[in-house]
């Protein structure tokens, strides 16, 4: 074999390494993280309602996929500690397609994710 070819499957390999933990994760969207407690995957869905307590404990910035607050059916969750890293979220997602990965855990029956990087959320 040529030194290209050696060289040429060594950074597809890489490449393999690398992308294959995140192409494990499971896609979901928001109405099926429910049922997904506990594991780490992508949920996507469309930002229709925001709202940042600045006034709460923990300062948190609440981001509610396909149903708004109150009938919300996932909820990606910034505490103030990591706002700073994420802009103004509230606004800056707003209206848009999102996607977020993360472990799916459960506030009040209700599945969420806190993202604590900016790289857990994608618009898609």
């Amino acid at each position: 074999m040529t030194r290209f070819t050696y060289r040429a499957l060594y950074i597809f390999f890489l490449g393999l390494l690398i992308a294959g933990p995140a192409c494990a994760q499971k896609k979901l969207a928001a109405a099926e993280a429910k049922d997904h407690f506990g594991e780490t995957a992508i949920v996507c869905g469309e930002v229709v309602s925001t709202s940042y307590a600045d006034s709460s404990n923990g300062q948190p910035t609440f981001i509610n996929l396909d149903r708004p607050y109150p009938n919300a059916i996932f909820t990606v969750v910034i505490w103030g500690e990591n706002r700073s890293k994420f802009g103004k979220p509230e606004d800056d997602y707003k209206g848009k397609r999102i996607c977020v990965s993360g472990k799916i855990t459960a506030y009040a029956g209700k599945p969420e994710i806190i993202a604590a990087d900016p790289k857990q959320i994608r618009i898609e």
